[in-house]
């Protein structure tokens, strides 16, 4: 009750700014499109029995990125979370991959779970962030062997594909690929109208460039021009409210070499927990790698 409170005194507000003075209007809609969502400490307690890990710490644009790192050897696979996430919100994938010989990464980025903020401020931030924040702790903790990245994680990790990363498999799930969407979404919810929005969107590009460049198929199509991309599955829920399945798919297209598969009934948060999604990306993350040994591993690990 108290958010559909906020949601339509935000919609007054809206519906008057549209009238009498939409660039104000903007600057709100740009306040809000930045802000994360308060995600309490107890809802980011693990629920998931965890090796042993050790924490450590990335400097970053004048703050600090915490996470922690599990496995004692074998190739590094990075858990990437998405917008309003944390590290272990992918907490389930930690054992099993470190079962089967992997090392693990997973870390909250700038203004997330226990990390500090970034340029953005506190309690802000946004995907080119995101990115950055995700190539500073690589280059701290070394390079990826594979990538598993969840909603706007997926979309900062193509981002960094663009500059620097280079992982050998990439696994993405309920990839968020198109911003257009969510500010249709926005639109929906707050009700401001197009001069608030044509506003933002200028607002935007001057920072970030026009929206529709970070569209996720056209981002990929470019960079397969430019470089050769890693394989990549995508699992998407064809019952996501949050992103779009299409989104995974026209991104498969034009990924070479890409595989999507869609699920029923877990949704865009639901998938991260679910054990045959878990058994299908550590699999495809162990083709190449010549452990023999983690699909039976993890499949162990899963079942107790």
């Amino acid at each position: 009750m108290k958010k559909s409170t906020i949601v339509r005194f935000y919609a007054t507000g809206f519906r008057i700014l549209e009238r009498v003075a939409p660039p104000i209007g903007a600057r709100l809609l740009e306040r809000l499109w930045f802000r994360l969502p308060s995600v309490p400490e107890k809802v980011r307690r693990s629920r998931v029995d965890l090796p042993p890990g050790t924490p450590f710490e990335v400097p970053f644009e004048g703050g600090l990125i915490r996470g922690h790192e599990y496995g004692d050897e074998g190739p590094l696979v990075y858990l990437v979370h998405g917008w309003g996430g944390w590290g272990l919100q992918l907490a389930a994938f930690v054992p099993p991959l470190v079962a089967g010989g992997f090392r693990v990464v997973a870390y909250d980025a700038p203004s997330h779970g226990e990390s500090g903020p970034g340029l953005e401020g506190k309690g802000r931030s946004s995907m080119p962030e995101l990115a950055d924040a995700f190539q500073a702790v690589v280059a701290d903790r070394g390079p990826a062997y594979g990538v598993i990245a969840h909603s706007l994680g997926a979309a900062a990790t193509t981002h960094a594909l663009l500059h620097f990363a280079e992982p050998e498999r990439v696994v993405y799930l309920a990839a968020a690929t198109d911003f257009a969407v969510w500010m249709d979404g926005f639109q929906a919810a707050f009700g401001f109208g197009p001069r608030v929005r044509a506003g933002f969107l200028r607002r935007f590009a001057r920072r970030f460039g026009p929206m529709e460049s970070y569209e996720g198929a056209r981002v990929v199509a470019d960079l397969a021009t430019r470089r050769e991309l890693p394989p990549l599955l995508a699992i998407h829920d064809r019952d996501d409210r949050e992103t779009e399945a299409d989104g995974s798919i026209r991104v498969a297209k034009v990924w070479p070499g890409a595989s999507v598969e869609l699920t029923e009934g877990l949704g865009h948060r639901r998938i991260l927990g679910d054990p045959a999604v878990i058994e299908r990306a550590l699999g495809f993350l162990s083709t190449d790698w010549e452990g023999g040994h983690t699909a039976k591993a993890a499949q162990e690990t899963m079942e107790g």
